[in-house]
């Protein structure tokens, strides 16, 4: 990434400033973070910056088409459509992974895309973690928009809580205190004040859903911010519930469960730009492509990277029984790019740019990042167990 600031960072590091900033992570929101915590951010060059801001224009250009929704529509599994449907999601994430182009540049790639949440106060936690105990260029921010810390807190209370008093917005997950990004459910907690509410917690009379506090109190909701995953929902048969989420009541999703499904891997085909990769519906193609060690096998119901198949054979694609529910996608590189110390190897990263969009704004608004760092085959805990200088992290983008 960005050479010079990189090379100062790491002169500068010590364990001690990263045990500073592990302090701080596990400490802020009431529970340690259950996932690593990477010891550095990354710096990322404005070259780079501009290329990940054309992606998402370019992107945004497809979801923001008058027909996306009739594009998507066959993307919502019939027996978990939900009514109610917003005209737009709340929330939007973008994930790059960073690769080299043909002229030896970096350059962003789409590896995914979701309709759904991320962790907004987590990473802006994280970020403020970083600014505290190391030393950083001062015009470098993980922001988007020219927005300070300040403003950022609000667009989230304004999207998220709106005119509705705060007990009367709650989280919705299933069993939030067992989710590895939970330490974000308390961050959101402590900004905003809401219910942090499992499922089978939500009681409803009629069209009317509310919740007992802990006082006993039968507390209205109004609005339902949404981090309920639905392929983790399924093989719940055993959670108790009064409300399933699939029929009508009187409060309003923030966060509607149908664009999870409508703006995924479904959408990627329909995208055409050099920031994608080419994909296609396994059952749109006629044969295999000849050069199949080049693509990967990705099914659109699965989440977490689970059932993707990285080294596809003709045998694989034999066998599955309904290839509309999956996608190839050519394979890209990720560039291990980031200088580390302690080991001294070179790290890969994917970066996820975060966005919020309100019903009367025009377009998504691009407000924040996350940063996976990794020198695993793939991005992911299981592929870096034992690794240091990996993990979560930010990006500070130069202006």
């Amino acid at each position: 990434m960005h050479p010079v600031f990189r090379k100062q960072f790491n002169a500068a590091f010590t364990p001690e400033k990263y045990q500073a900033l592990l302090q701080t992570m596990n400490t802020e929101f009431g529970e340690p973070v259950t996932f690593r915590v990477a010891e550095a951010p990354v710096f990322v060059p404005k070259f780079l910056k501009d290329k990940i801001l054309r992606a998402v224009d370019d992107i945004v250009a497809v979801l923001t088409r008058p027909d996306f929704r009739t594009l998507s529509k066959d993307a919502i599994p019939k027996h978990l459509w939900v009514p109610n449907e917003a005209v737009h999601p709340k929330f939007l994430q973008f994930d790059f992974g960073i690769c080299r182009d043909a002229d030896g540049s970096l350059t962003p790639q789409l590896i995914e895309l979701q309709g759904f949440p991320s962790l907004y106060f987590y990473q802006h936690l994280l970020a403020q973690g970083y600014r505290r105990h190391f030393d950083l260029p001062e015009d470098f921010h993980h922001l988007f928009g020219g927005i300070d810390s300040e403003q950022y807190l609000d667009l989230l209370r304004q999207v998220i809580i709106a005119d509705a008093k705060p007990e009367n917005v709650i989280l919705l997950e299933v069993e939030p205190e067992k989710q590895n990004t939970r330490i974000d459910f308390w961050g959101t907690r402590k900004y905003l004040g809401l219910k942090v509410l499992c499922l089978s917690k939500v009681k409803r009379s009629g069209r009317e859903l509310y919740y007992i506090d802990d006082e006993g109190r039968k507390v209205p909701i109004q609005r339902m911010y949404n981090r309920v995953i639905f392929d983790e929902l399924e093989k719940r048969a055993d959670l108790p519930r009064e409300w399933d989420m699939f029929e009508e009541v009187d409060a309003e999703w923030v966060g509607h469960p149908n664009w999870f499904f409508r703006i995924s891997k479904h959408t990627l085909p329909l995208l055409k730009s050099e920031f994608v990769p080419e994909t296609h519906f396994l059952s749109e193609l006629k044969s295999p492509p000849a050069d199949l060690e080049n693509w990967v096998l990705k099914p659109l119901y699965s989440f977490s990277g689970q059932g993707v198949k990285v080294n596809v054979t003709r045998e694989d694609l034999e066998t599955i029984e309904e290839p509309s529910n999956f996608i190839l996608q050519r394979k890209v590189e990720y560039i291990s790019g980031i200088e580390t110390v302690i080991p001294n190897e070179p790290a890969k990263c994917e970066i996820r740019m975060m966005m919020l969009w309100e019903p009367d704004w025009e377009k998504p608004v691009l407000v924040n990042n996350l940063i996976r760092i990794s020198k695993g085959e793939m991005v992911g805990v299981r592929y870096n167990m034992g690794k240091e200088w990996v993990g979560s992290s930010v990006g500070f983008f130069e202006p």
